[in-house]
C-alpha cells in the first residue's frame, strides 16, 4: 500500500512528520506493507515549483492507495492564475472524494462543552452546494455583474446527493443504525427537496437503521443541548463544515476530531482544524486530530481491500490516543498537559 505524505503549511510540517513515523510503526507491528512517500505541497511546493499543488504531485496522487495531508494557509495563496490552488479543494474533486466523515466525540478525562456526552459522526458531501471552487465545470460559482452586486451559485445533483446518503447509511450500520439528514428545505425548496429526495429514497433500502430530518438551525442548538440523541448525520457541503466544526468544539476542541475525505477509489487523511501559523515551529501543536485522521484512513483501507489487520491497526492507535489523553502527564500543553509536539509523539510511539 502506498501512502503519500503532503505536509503542508504552518504547524503542517511538524504534525505530519509525527503522523509518519506513527504510520511507520503501525505497519511494521501489523504487517501492513506500507509504502510512505512525502511530497511538498502549499507555500513550499509555490517558491519551488510555482504552484502550490503541481501536477506531478496530482498524479503521484491518483497512483497512491491513501493520503495524509496536513493544514494548508490557502488564504494566503495567490490566485489560481498565479499558482495558489487549493490542495485541501482541489484533491477532493480531483480524485472525486465526495464523503468527508467527521466523528465528534467526548474523551474521559477531558472536558466538554455540551449538556450530554456526544458521540456522533457528520457525513458531509464534499464535492458540490454553495463551495464556488467545485461546483462549477468551468469557472467558479462566484461572480459579480456589476461592482456592487455579487451572486452566489449552489449546486445540488441527485447522484452526489444520493451517494452521500448511502455512505451515511452504510456507516450508520456499523454503530447504532440512526441517520439524521440535516436541511433547510422550508426556505431552500427546490435544492434541499433534491436532496432529501434521495435521502429518503435512500432510507427506503436500509429499514433497519432508523431515520429522521432536523432543520439546520435547529441541529445546531441540538448539538449543544442534547448531542447524545444522534448517531450518524448527513448533509451538504457548507452545513456539515459549519456543524463538524461546532461538534468538534463542543465535544473537546478541534484538535481531537479526526476527518477522512473518501471516495470509490482514494481516500485522504486530514485534520479537521487549520495550519494555525502563529504556533509554527515553536514545537506546541497537539498532533491527534491528523493522528485519528490517519487511523480511520487504514480503517478506510482496511474495509475497502478486506483486511483486518489494517482494522486492527486503527483500533490500535485509537486506543494508545484515548489512553494518552486520560491523564495530563501525556498530554500536550493545549490539554492541560506538558508535551510537546515531538515528545506526544515519542509518548505514542512507546505506548504503540
Amino acid at each position: 500500500m502506498k501512502i503519500l505524505a503532503l505536509a503542508g503549511d504552518g504547524i503542517g510540517p511538524e504534525i505530519t512528520a509525527v503522523a509518519v513515523q506513527v504510520l511507520e510503526r503501525l505497519g511494521k507491528r501489523f504487517g501492513l506493507g506500507l509504502r510512505l512517500e512525502s511530497h511538498e505541497v502549499g507555500l513550499a511546493s509555490l517558491r519551488g515549483s510555482g504552484s502550490t499543488l503541481p501536477e506531478a504531485v496530482v498524479a503521484a496522487c491518483r497512483a497512491a492507495d491513501g493520503l495524509v495531508l496536513g493544514p494548508v494557509s490557502h488564504l494566503e495563496y495567490p490566485p489560481r492564475t498565479q499558482g495558489g490552488l487549493n490542495p485541501s479543494g482541489d484533491l477532493r474533486m480531483a480524485l472525486d472524494l465526495y464523503a468527508n466523515i467527521r466523528p465528534s466525540r467526548c474523551y474521559e478525562g477531558l472536558s466538554h462543552w455540551g449538556r450530554t456526552p456526544m458521540d456522533l459522526v457528520i457525513v458531509r458531501e464534499n464535492t458540490e452546494g454553495f463551495y464556488a471552487d467545485r461546483n462549477m465545470h468551468q469557472g467558479v460559482g462566484e461572480f459579480m455583474p456589476t461592482p456592487d452586486l455579487a451572486l452566489s451559485v449552489r449546486k445540488i445533483s441527485s447522484h452526489a446527493s444520493r451517494r452521500i446518503a448511502q455512505a451515511a447509511f452504510r456507516l450508520a450500520r456499523t454503530r447504532r443504525r440512526k441517520v439524521t439528514a440535516v436541511h433547510k428545505a422550508n426556505v431552500l425548496k427546490l435544492t434541499e427537496g433534491l436532496f432529501l429526495r434521495e435521502v429518503r429514497s435512500v432510507a427506503q433500502e436500509y429499514p433497519d437503521v432508523a431515520y429522521e430530518e432536523q432543520l439546520v438551525d435547529s441541529m445546531a442548538a441540538l448539538l449543544v443541548r442534547d448531542a447524545a440523541r444522534f448517531d450518524v448525520v448527513v448533509t451538504t457541503n457548507m452545513y456539515g463544515d459549519i456543524l463538524s466544526d461546532e461538534a468538534a468544539e463542543l465535544s473537546g476542541g478541534l484538535g481531537l476530531a479526526g476527518s477522512l475525505n473518501a471516495g470509490d477509489a482514494h481516500g485522504m487523511a486530514q485534520a479537521q482544524h487549520g495550519s494555525a501559523p502563529d504556533i509554527a515551529g515553536k514545537d506546541l501543536a497537539n498532533p491527534c486530530s491528523l493522528l485519528l485522521s490517519c487511523g480511520m484512513l487504514l480503517g478506510w483501507l482496511g474495509e475497502r481491500h478486506a483486511k483486518g489487520n489494517f482494522r486492527d491497526a486503527q483500533g490500535a492507535l485509537d486506543n494508545a490516543i484515548v489512553a494518552m489523553l486520560r491523564q495530563p502527564p501525556t498530554r500536550t500543553r493545549d490539554l492541560g498537559g506538558t508535551l510537546g509536539t515531538r515528545a506526544f509523539g515519542a509518548a505514542l510511539l512507546e505506548t504503540l
